[in-house]
Order: structure tokens, then C-alpha cells, then sequence
């Protein structure tokens, strides 16, 4: 549930970080900052980048395949194997709530050549619910945030609830009956549910798996009854009649799904969805850090990738190092808060 840098104060509930449309004027000035900076650099900054790559990179995605970051990874990395001339490989490395993939990257060569793309919200709440093998100030280089998608709240076809009230009804009327799927504890869909079920007061058993992709698979097959996940990751799902969608975590209905009623109508305020970003190791040198970042600006405001994107359901959100390093920091706190006021647990 990562938001966009500078979300506001707040009392708890998990609300929209300003608004989309000053998010994206944000964005746009930035991103076009790291453009200027990529054409203006340094001289010497400009050799050290006409040497990077030199070989193969590597973006570890630490969820399973099919997920929002492994989709992502594999569309921006064709593309910038076309900018580079070198081949991109994805490489899924799930587990441990992301802390597998994560701490490979934060042990690997500080060259650029090995890369990662994460949910962002994971990485935040990550410091207030368990300890992780990483520190993500000290460990990573933040290269920029990439999109943003909220969430749907889908279940298995053959659950007795095929509205967002009714779910609520039948979860208040059957306490402990419902299994919730989430891509892993202390991740952004299993506080989303969390809070959720906290504010209705609602109870349910959440289920973990090795990421978002699994978690859907769990929930077609009806190993669990209930999931929040990306609508990038579970529209085609929805389309397809394998999953039954019962609301969105957008502050406003999606356009192609009218009908598809908010969380925010059942409980005010409620806003979520995962934010994707790409980061490096810590020590990468700054004008490999700047080459990444304005290659991957340039990537997503491609006009192939970003109708592909938005086709997914996810926004295109690049921007800058130091405003991703912004927002890492304001959500961490942010959700230290929200963890503290609800009590939020998970159990190791």
C-alpha cells in the first residue's frame, strides 16, 4: 500500500498521498529533471556511463512469476536491453517476504548490473511488523518509482458473497470462516486486509504464500476465499470469470469497471494499492545511478510501454532518486504509525 512521495498526515486510516493528478504533475517535473541531468552531466560522469553496462543485467524480481514486479520487470527490461545492447534477465527469487530477493541484491557487486524491482509498500511496513537481513536506507541505491495500481478485493467464484456488503455481512455473521490470501506477513495486501477486517471489525485467517502471483492462483483454485492484489495482476482474472471482484482501493471507480464499487464506500478514506520500484545496490556509483534513471524514465514514457501499462491497470509514476528516497522514508513512518494505532502483529 505504498503511496506516491509526501502522503499527508493522517489518523490512521490509509488514504491517497495528496492526489493523483498532483502526483503526476510532480512526477512529470522530475522525470524530466533526470532527463536534463542525464543530457548535462559531468564529463566524467558521461565516460563512466558510456561504460555501463558492459556486460549482461541481472533484475531480480523477489516474488514469484506473474506478479505486478515480475510483469513489469520483464516489459521495461526488453526495452532497455534495446537501449543497451545487452541482455536483461529477470530472475525470480521469492520468499520470505521479499527478503530473499532483496538481501541477493544488497550482497551483489555495486556496478548497476544487477538491479531490482520491488513493491514498495512491502519494503516500508517491513521495519515496524518483523525484522529483515537488509537495512533498506544503507543496503540500496533507489533508482525511481515506476507505477502505481490499487488493489481489488476479488474471491473465489463459489464464495456466498458476490457484493462488498454482503461480504461484510457474511464475514460478521461466520467470525474465523473466511481464509484471507496474502503474498506474505508484513506485506502491502496482507495490511490491507488487516486493516480492512480491523475496521469492521470483522475476523478472518490470513494465509501467506511466496507473492502476489501464488496468492492468486490460491484463490482460483480455492485454497483460500479472499484476496487484496493488484489490478494489474488480477483484471484478466476478473474478465475471465476465474475470480469475482467485489471493490477497488482506488479513491474513484475505474473507468472500464463502473459498476465495481470502492472500499472507500463501505469505509471512508480507505485507499490502497502497490507503488513498483527499482533500486540498486548502495554503493553504485552515482553516474551509473543517474544512467539507470533517466534510461528507465525514457522507457516508460515510451508510448508502446505506457498503453501497455495502463492496458495492465497500473499508472507510469517515474521521477527522480532523491524522490523516491522521499517517499521511502515519509511511508515507512507513515506506517509505523498505522501499525502502532491498530495493533498490528505478525507472527514470525
Amino acid at each position: 500500500m505504498s503511496r506516491a512521495p509526501r502522503p499527508p498526515h493522517h489518523s490512521g486510516d490509509i488514504e491517497p498521498m495528496k492526489t493523483q493528478d498532483s502526483t503526476r504533475r510532480h512526477f512529470s517535473l522530475l522525470a524530466a529533471a533526470a532527463l536534463a541531468a542525464a543530457a548535462f552531466g559531468l564529463p566524467g560522469a558521461a565516460l563512466a556511463q558510456a561504460k555501463f553496462p558492459s556486460k549482461p543485467v541481472t533484475i531480480v524480481v523477489p516474488y514469484t512469476a506473474g506478479g505486478a514486479s515480475d510483469v513489469q520487470a520483464r516489459l521495461i527490461g526488453q526495452k532497455l536491453s534495446q537501449l543497451w545492447g545487452q541482455p536483461v534477465v529477470v530472475d525470480n527469487k521469492p520468499g520470505a517476504s521479499a527478503s530473499i530477493g532483496m538481501q541477493f541484491v544488497a550482497q551483489a557487486a555495486p556496478d548497476g548490473h544487477t538491479l531490482v524491482i520491488s513493491d514498495l509498500g512491502t519494503l516500508t511496513i517491513a521495519p515496524s511488523v518483523r525484522k529483515v537481513p537488509y537495512e533498506l536506507d544503507k543496503d540500496f541505491a533507489p533508482l525511481t518509482i515506476l507505477t502505481y495500481s490499487p488493489y481489488l478485493l476479488t474471491a473465489h467464484p463459489s464464495t456466498p458473497y458476490n457484493t462488498l456488503n454482503e461480504l461484510v455481512a457474511y464475514a460478521k455473521a461466520n467470525p474465523n470462516k473466511i481464509n484471507y490470501g496474502t503474498s506474505g506477513l508484513g506485506t502491502n495486501p496482507h495490511l490491507a486486509g488487516r486493516l480492512f477486517a480491523s475496521r469492521l471489525g470483522l475476523q478472518w485467517t490470513d494465509v501467506p504464500s511466496k507473492g502476489g502471483s501464488q496468492t492468486i492462483q490460491d484463490v482460483m483454485q480455492g485454497v483460500v476465499d479472499l484476496q487484496f492484489n493488484s489490478v494489474f495482476s488480477t483484471a484478466s482474472h476478473v474478465k475471465a470469470a476465474k475470480l469475482k471482484a467485489l471493490a477497488v482501493s482506488s479513491a474513484k471507480r475505474l473507468p472500464d469497471m463502473p459498476n465495481l464499487p470502492t472500499v472507500g464506500e463501505v469505509i471512508p478514506g480507505f485507499v490502497a494499492g502497490g507503488y513498483q520500484g527499482m533500486f540498486a545496490p548502495a554503493a553504485t556509483p552515482p553516474e551509473v545511478v543517474r544512467r539507470i534513471n533517466a534510461d528507465l524514465v525514457q522507457v516508460l514514457a515510451m508510448p508502446d510501454v505506457k498503453a501497455r501499462l495502463v492496458e495492465l491497470g497500473a499508472e507510469p509514476m517515474a521521477g527522480s532518486p532523491e524522490a523516491m528516497r522521499t517517499f521511502l522514508r515519509e511511508d515507512r513512518e507513515r506506517w509505523a504509525g498505522v501499525v502502532k494505532q491498530y495493533n498490528i502483529k505478525v507472527e514470525q
